[in-house]
Formats: structure tokens, sequence, C-alpha cells
């Protein structure tokens, strides 16, 4: 099937009499005859449900069909897109190890690496998004365990040299782990250029109306964990925590790494997606190649108006020929890249929060990746926590304001920035 009937069809096949519409089950647990038939579901025997916190239906059959957009072999829902990538690099990077990280990512995930999972004794390299190869190759060390990257990066807009970070990632023997959050599967599928897991934030362009929050893992199943058992000892070595059972070997390299995120990392940290989410995601899923199109059209129309504003410094927008990663998109993101235009504008900070203030259709939101048409200050939200040095690494500076246009009319979208400019 073609990427857009995979949006509609995909997941959820109801058989013969059963409802069209995906199923919400929400239920914490599930009922068996005997202990013996739940004993098999913990010794991971069989295949089944018993707590919700593990594994849902209704996840599950959403988790499947993005797995089935990405074109991985397994997939899994979390709560939030924070705890997707925080399982999929938690997954294989124990206390002592080590992983490098393009710089120009989410703050939150700047964040969690840098300092959260640095306290749990994970070491960081960032790079820059622009290194050369062998900028990128001094980067590894001998307990390197993945590198990390975001096809299109929040708020900078960078877009990753997939190739080039794959390539040096297997040189190391290493995978790597790209967020395809803003793009999508619909405009890009970062396993086709040699990426080995993807993770989302659902909440953004797959849910799409900003009604739950929710994130996904997915494998391509092409990394072979068996190759380098000695750096993945949690994939090739008896898990003692799960009755001995060696994840490769029972499950292969196309489900080793989902099935031991899910029956431990799950089991342990419970950031699990509601069946409720899972539902509403679903919805947002059918018209998500719709979505994306509106998307980015009115993306492109806005990023040429603010190019063309005298009171703009710099617009960020990979779909202006102009734009530093217009090749890379050309190449990954041919089709489109996203409805987030990202621009500088001059005046500084002050002027960047006056412009806000005065739209009337965007609205001020933390939020990103919507139908509605919204903005934010990154410097002063979502990248608060950095310090001058770190926003500039990532591509955000003080003025820099992120617009993420809906999908509205692109027309009422730009005068509403007009009559805003008008009032600086």
């Amino acid at each position: 099937m073609k990427i857009e009937t995979k949006c509609v069809q995909g997941g959820y096949v109801p058989g013969n009499g059963e409802p069209r519409q995906l199923p919400i089950y929400q239920s914490t647990t599930f009922k068996y005859d005997t202990s013996e038939d739940m004993g098999k579901l913990f010794d991971l025997e069989a295949s089944g449900y018993f707590y919700t916190r593990l594994q849902n239906p209704t996840n599950d059959q959403v988790a499947k069909k993005i797995c089935e957009l990405e074109g991985g072999t397994a997939a899994m829902l979390t709560s939030s897109g924070q705890a997707a990538n925080f399982y999929a690099v938690f997954n294989i990077a124990n206390c002592g190890d080590h992983v490098v990280a393009c710089s120009a990512i989410y703050g939150g995930t700047y964040n969690l690496f840098s300092v959260t999972m640095r306290k749990m004794g994970i070491d960081f390299t960032f790079v820059s998004p622009d290194c050369t190869k062998q900028e990128l190759d001094a980067a590894f060390k001998p307990n390197t365990k993945a590198v990390f990257g975001e096809t299109i990066a929040n708020p900078a807009l960078t877009v990753l040299d997939i190739e080039l970070f794959a390539d040096a990632a297997h040189r190391h023997g290493v995978p790597l782990i790209v967020d395809n959050t803003f793009a999508t599967p619909v405009n890009c599928r970062p396993f086709e250029w040699g990426a080995d897991i993807v993770t989302h934030s659902t909440t953004k362009y797959m849910d799409g109306h900003g009604s739950g929050v929710g994130g996904c893992i997915v494998d391509s199943g092409k990394f072979d964990w068996t190759k380098y058992a000695d750096k993945y000892p949690g994939l090739c070595t008896p898990d003692d925590s799960y009755h001995g059972i060696i994840y490769t070997e029972k499950f292969g390299t196309g489900g080793a790494f989902i099935t031991k995120a899910t029956s431990q990392l799950m089991r342990d940290f419970g950031s699990i997606q509601s069946p409720q989410n899972a539902f509403l995601l679903n919805l947002g899923l059918e018209s998500l190649h719709v979505r994306m199109q509106r998307h980015c059209e009115n993306g492109q129309k806005v990023a040429e108006y603010l190019s063309g504003n005298d009171k703009v410094l710099s617009v960020s927008y990979c779909g202006l020929p102009g734009d530093k990663y217009h090749h890379l998109a050309e190449k990954y993101l041919p089709n489109g890249s996203c409805g987030v235009v990202s621009f500088r504008i001059k005046g500084g900070r002050a002027a960047a929060e006056k412009l806000m203030k005065n739209l009337k259709v965007a609205s001020i939101e933390t939020h990103v990746a919507d139908a509605r048409t919204c903005c934010l200050h990154p410097a002063s939200a979502t990248h608060r926590q950095m310090n001058d040095e770190e926003l500039v690494a990532a591509g955000v500076y003080p003025d820099l304001i992120r617009y993420s246009c809906g999908i509205e009319n692109a027309d009422d979208l730009i005068a509403d920035l007009q009559q805003a400019f008008d009032k600086i």
C-alpha cells in the first residue's frame, strides 16, 4: 500500500462482524482461566495481555500502523515523545556508556541528555549538525553506544544529513536513532537513508489536534546487535530480571529491541500511553497525509512572506532556495518538510515578544505542529534552561520566534503577521 492508504487502513484490520473503528480497550487488566495461561505471558512464551502498564491492544494496533508507515519491524507507544527518546537511548546505553548527539535538537531532549541522563552515568558529546565527517568521527569513544539526531530540528529547523550520521554510526558499530517528529513518515522515512531506530512525539503532527500527549519508538530491524554482542549485553546475554531470556535469540534482530524496551523498561518505568490517547492518535493518523500537505504549503508561503519583510532579520525554512539546508531538504524531503518556520526579528527579544503579543490568529503556546497556528519564543520557554552558549549551539537566539503554520488559509496567516508587524 502507498503511504496515504497506510495512514487510513494500516494497523487495525477488523474481522468479520468486528467493529470497523479501532476499539478502546480501557482496562487495566485482562482475565485468564488459569495461572498457567498467565505464566506463559510472563515468560514471553505466548503473546497476549495481562496489564496495560506493559501492553494494551488499542496501543499495539496504533503502534503497528506507525510501524507500517515508517517501514519498520516492531514499534511501541509511550506516554510522550520525551519517554520515547529516553527509552530508545536507555534501552542500549547504561551507566558508564557514551552517546553522540546532534546539538540542534529539542530543548527538552537536550536537557534530558545533558542533565538527567548524565546523572544516571551516561555521558553525551554534542556535535554540530554541520560537522564534517572527521569532526563526527572524533566524537566517538570506545564506550559509545548510539548516535542521536532529529530529521528537522525543533526549533532551529536544521536538516540532519541522515546518511552522513548513519555511516559514521555504522563505522563505529552503533545504531543511529532519529527523531522524525517534524517530518513524519509522510515526508521522510529515515530507515531508507540508514537510520536504525526512529522516535516520534506523536503529540505533534501525528495527533495533529492537540488532544493527546504521546510518543512512539520504531525499530528498523536492520541493526545486527549480535555482531556487537559485547557492546550490547542487555540484548545479547541472559536478562536475569526476565527469566534469563536472551532477546536477540528469541525475537531476532527485528523484535529484540522493542521487546526488551517493553518487557523491561515499560515494566519498570511505566510510561505507557493511555488507550484513549492512542484512539485519538489513530484518528489523527488517518488524515496525516492530507494535513501535512497543507502544513507544508502554508509553511512555504509564510516563509516566503517573512523573507521579504524588512523587519525580519533572517528566516529558517528549508523549503526556501536560499536556506542553508535547502540542498539536504531536496535530498531527504523532496515532497515538503513541515509547517514550522523559525525567524529572527530585528529589535531583539523585546520586538519578538511584542510581535507575538499582537497576533490574533496565531496563539502563544508551548505546543507546535498542530492544525491550529501557534507560535513560541523558545528562549523564554522550551529552551529557557540553556545558557547563551548552549542556545547558540542549538540554533536558538533571543530574537527567534518559532511559528507553526496550521491548516488555515495561508492568506489569513500572512495578514495576521502583517498587522502584528505594523505595531512594531
